[in-house]
């Protein structure tokens, strides 16, 4: 059960973790865990569970009974759940915290979080950057 939607947490391979991201992709994953471990946090990562399937609703007519067809499900993807084994870690806190840092000695920004640099600019606060 999560306090809020940034802060969450659930068992992964039988350890509570706090979940980082959901649905990453491989690459994603490699990022965080490097980053993560690089931070002192030990990282849990589990394949995602595929997406809940609503089954279609059964209309029976009078003149013709047919055999309700069977859901489809969607294809499965390579996406992963990230968690760390410390519950508490909110990924937003951790951010605006600066309480990342990255393997090159800088905070780790938003956008070095996001993957829009591949380097950290700690030296310059986001609300000053320009868009």
């Amino acid at each position: 059960m999560a306090i809020n939607k940034n802060h969450e947490f659930e068992e992964l391979n039988g350890v509570k973790c706090g979940i980082v991201e959901k649905n990453v992709f491989p690459e994603r994953v490699q990022f965080l865990k490097k980053l993560l471990e690089y931070n002192k946090y030990t990282v849990v990562v589990v394949a995602s569970p595929p997406p809940k399937v609503v089954p279609a609703p059964v209309v029976k007519t009078v003149d013709a009974i047919e055999p309700p067809l069977p859901p489809l499900l969607p294809a499965t993807s390579e996406t992963s759940t990230v968690g760390v084994t410390d519950y508490t870690f909110n990924p937003i806190n951790a951010i605006f915290g600066r309480l990342l840092h990255a393997p090159n000695g800088h905070v780790v920004t938003q956008a070095y979080w996001q993957q829009k640099e591949s380097m950290s600019h700690d030296d310059v606060p986001y609300y000053e950057q320009s868009v």
